[in-house]
């Protein structure tokens, strides 16, 4: 059963892990955007989610190593892997910057959207759970 329920959110976890590292990158693209010669970098969400679901649909897992009998054991996925691309500036500044804050606001903003889509969806399916597990009065 509770095998059931990490598969069930595995996904979502995944989703969510994703949208806070992008949001991440772009945050750091807006805090230089004058920085000179600093470029500007993202990734592509979509290519970025099917690598880490893969085919099997979850991530690859690490089994921990126990040096102790009193040790619990334990198992955690994989790290995230994706490799950011260099935006390609649709105006070239004169400093070396890449940094577009129209872009960059717009990107983190749909980010930021998408992201509390994907939080409200979690809290949802776990309400829902919950309401089934509770016994009817």
């Amino acid at each position: 059963m509770i095998d059931k329920l990490g598969s069930e959110f595995s996904f979502l976890q995944t989703a969510v892990a994703l949208r806070q590292q992008r949001m991440e990158l772009l945050s750091t693209n807006i805090a230089n955007a004058d920085t000179p010669n600093y470029k500007a970098r993202d990734f592509d969400f979509k290519q970025a989610l099917e690598k880490a679901v893969g085919a099997n649909g979850a991530l690859p897992n690490t089994q921990l190593t126990l040096t102790s009998d009193r040790h619990l054991p334990g198992m955690g996925t994989g790290p995230l892997q994706f490799a950011p691309q260099y935006r390609v500036p649709y105006q070239v500044s004169m400093d070396g910057n890449t940094v577009e804050m129209d872009v960059e606001r717009m990107a983190f903003a749909d980010n930021t959207m998408k992201q509390q889509a994907s939080l409200q969806f979690v809290t949802a399916r776990i309400q829902s759970l919950m309401s089934a597990l509770s016994p009817t009065t």
